[in-house]
């Protein structure tokens, strides 16, 4: 391959139990083009005690032996990077044997953690090589006792190098077969959090935020990348079910992420991306069974255990509640582990590759492309904003599924007020930002009431009618109630000028 080819490389975690005999998964031996390499790799990696390094997002990382250079790595990408999904960590210098690195400071250096396995490299066909790394970290630390302490844990990674549109076929082909997803962490990360017996550092939470600079491809590509990272770090919590956040907050994850392409729809369309938003979709009607039963219990299930306790009929009705929470979590769990499931990510991470909407030959999306970024979000939030207030000043007695709609459109104002706002200054958006929260906020509650209202309909006949009547008697009052500061939180958020109008 020359040197003005392009290259790409996408990493991806693999369970260390699937590494032996892994090249001979039918799926890989039908597409080998070469001879198996395998050779024993052993890597280091040293910080100062107080972990300088670490702490700017850094590893030095070496392999034994007195002549071994030493390369400095990137185990966490920067905050106000654009990041993709699928990336391994970047060598950002290599250093001579010994050599310590300015960031480290003065302090001496010491090993931190070490990895023994094995490389294992296959040529596979349209020039892809893949290679599989697999062994055992250890740690190694005395934490001021005498004798150290040796723990150790298996880790393996495929990485799939070669031009950029057959590894991204590659590896969405293999993912199909076998549990292949982007890395929710380095190597190195994964490193020095074993051996501080830490928790891993998430490269990306939250919303994306956009820098003023960018144009409006970047800030698509920057956005995809930002969020499919955040659905892939929650993505554990919500399967191990211990914590509602990780449905929660994959569930906003999601949201953030329609919102945003739809936002930018005018600019850049293609049927790659509406692909993805359909597949975005499925997940969200998943997601929303195992988060509605999570806010029934801990809200109002809590509430009226509270209210009745010793009830047997509350009993009962919480006792079902737990039962629909399960199989929300159990259909959950079977779409995070489908192939239907991985090969979206991937798609996500070829969208941020491909620009799939460059294909298209709409002359006034491409104009928009190369308008600036402020201009679109201006529009987008105009338009949001309009069809959000045009139900007028009094709100108070909207019928039901009215209000329901008024709620996501502020919805998926927000959504877009925070990711756009950076662009026009801070100051500007904080207040409407503000407003605007607590208005969700009140609208959240009412929704959740009717939300609660509605699941416990399923209960309503047979031996579960007297608690669902009770449930729903305690639901209408708050609903009522949550309605009202609704309104008021309304009325405060129309008196506030949206920052993109103003001077």
């Amino acid at each position: 391959m020359s040197a003005t080819t392009p290259v790409l490389s996408l990493e991806a975690a693999l369970d260390p139990a699937e590494a032996a005999g892994f090249f001979r998964h039918p799926a890989l031996s039908a597409r080998r083009a070469g001879r198996t390499r395998s050779v024993a790799v052993a890597l280091g990696w040293l910080d100062t005690a107080k972990g300088a390094l670490s702490e700017q997002g850094l590893a030095l990382e070496a392999a034994p032996g007195p002549r071994a250079p030493r390369r400095l790595v990137l185990a966490l990408p920067a905050a106000d990077a654009p990041w993709r999904p699928g990336t391994p960590a970047t060598v950002l210098e290599t250093l001579a044997p010994d050599a310590v690195p300015a960031e480290a400071g003065e302090a001496p250096l010491l090993p931190r953690a070490a990895f023994a396995g094995r490389r294992v490299s296959v040529p596979l066909a349209g020039a892809v090589e893949a290679i599989l790394l697999h062994g055992t970290l250890r740690a190694h630390a005395s934490h001021g006792t005498l004798r150290a302490q040796v723990t150790e844990r298996p880790i393996a990674r495929l990485t799939l190098t070669g031009p950029p549109e057959a590894v991204l076929a590659t590896m969405r082909d293999l993912a199909g077969v076998l549990p292949l997803l982007p890395p929710r962490a380095s190597l190195a990360e994964e490193a020095r959090a074993f051996a501080e017996q830490d928790k891993l550092r998430p490269r990306r939470l939250g919303a994306p935020r956009l820098a003023a600079d960018l144009d409006v491809e970047a800030a698509l590509r920057g956005v995809i990348g930002h969020l499919l990272e955040v659905l892939l770090w929650h993505m554990p919590v919500a399967v191990a079910r211990e914590d509602p956040s990780g449905v929660h907050q994959m569930r906003v994850a999601l949201r953030r992420l329609r919102s945003a392409l739809r936002a930018f729809r005018p600019a850049a369309d293609a049927p790659a991306l509406r692909r993805f938003d359909q597949g975005l979709k499925g997940l969200a009607s998943t997601l929303g069974p195992a988060r509605d039963w999570d806010v029934f219990l801990a809200g109002l299930g809590a509430e009226l255990a509270e209210a009745l306790p010793g009830e047997r009929r509350i009993a009962s009705l919480l006792e079902a509640g737990e039962r629909h929470r399960a199989a929300g979590y159990e259909a959950l769990r079977g779409l995070l582990a489908s192939p239907a499931f991985r090969q979206m990510v991937w798609d996500g991470v070829a969208l941020d590759l491909e620009s799939p909407w460059r294909a298209t030959e709409d002359p006034k999306a491409a104009d928009r492309r190369d308008a600036p970024l402020e201009d679109l979000a201006s529009d987008m939030l105009s338009k949001a904003w309009r069809r959000m207030t045009e139900v007028g000043e009094d709100i108070a007695h909207l019928p039901d599924p009215e209000f329901h709609a008024l709620r996501l459109h502020g919805k998926r104002l927000r959504y877009l007020a925070e990711l756009f706002a950076p662009l026009f200054g801070r100051k500007r958006g904080r207040r409407f930002l503000e407003r605007l929260a607590e208005m969700q906020e009140q609208f959240g509650l009412a929704n959740d009431a009717s939300v609660a209202r509605a699941l416990v309909e399923t209960e309503s006949h047979g031996p579960g009618a007297w608690a669902a009547g009770v449930a729903e008697g305690w639901v209408l009052v708050r609903s009522r109630r949550a309605r009202s500061r609704a309104a008021k939180a309304w009325g405060n958020l129309l008196t506030t000028e949206p920052f993109w109008n103003q001077g």
